[in-house]
C-alpha cells in the first residue's frame, strides 16, 4: 500500500509515531523504517500485534469496501477481504495489501473466509514497515 508518513511524535520507548495516509483512511501507526524516510511517501508493510477474536475485536464490516481509521480515540479500525489460511492464521486484505493475523479461539467459521471484516485493535499493536518494490 503505497502511503504518506507524516512525523506525529515519539514515545517513551523511543519509537517514532506517524500519521499514515492512504487512498483508504489515515491512522497513526508506529515507525518501523529509518527517520528520515518520515514525511515521504512509501509502500509499506503493516504489522498487528493482535490476534483476530472473531465476535470480539473481528465483525463482519457493514461497509464493503477497503478502510483505514482511527475509532475510539485509541484503536484502529481496518477493514478489507478477510481470509483463512487453514494453519490457525487469517489474512486481511486491505486495498490490495495483506495483513498477516493469527487466530484467538475459537476460529471463526469457515463460512467467515472470504467475507467483509472490520477488525478493531489497539493503536500501540500495529507498526509499519516501508519497503521498495
Amino acid at each position: 500500500m503505497l502511503v504518506q508518513v507524516e512525523a506525529v511524535g515519539q514515545v517513551a520507548d523511543g519509537r517514532a509515531t506517524v500519521r499514515v495516509r492512504s487512498e483508504v483512511g489515515a491512522t497513526m501507526a508506529f515507525w518501523c523504517g529509518d527517520p528520515t524516510g518520515v514525511g515521504r511517501e512509501h509502500h509499506v508493510e503493516w504489522t498487528v500485534d493482535e490476534d483476530v477474536a472473531w465476535g470480539g475485536n473481528t465483525r463482519p464490516a457493514i461497509l464493503f469496501s477497503p478502510g483505514v481509521a482511527e475509532v475510539e480515540g485509541d484503536r484502529i479500525a481496518l477493514r478489507g477481504r478477510l481470509g483463512l489460511t487453514g494453519d490457525g492464521g487469517a489474512v486481511l486484505e486491505v486495498a490490495g495489501t495483506r495483513i498477516l493475523f493469527d487466530l484467538a479461539d475459537p476460529p471463526p467459521s469457515p463460512a467467515v473466509d472470504g467475507t467483509w471484516v472490520e477488525v478493531r485493535v489497539e493503536r500501540n499493536s500495529v507498526s509499519v514497515w516501508p519497503y521498495l518494490l
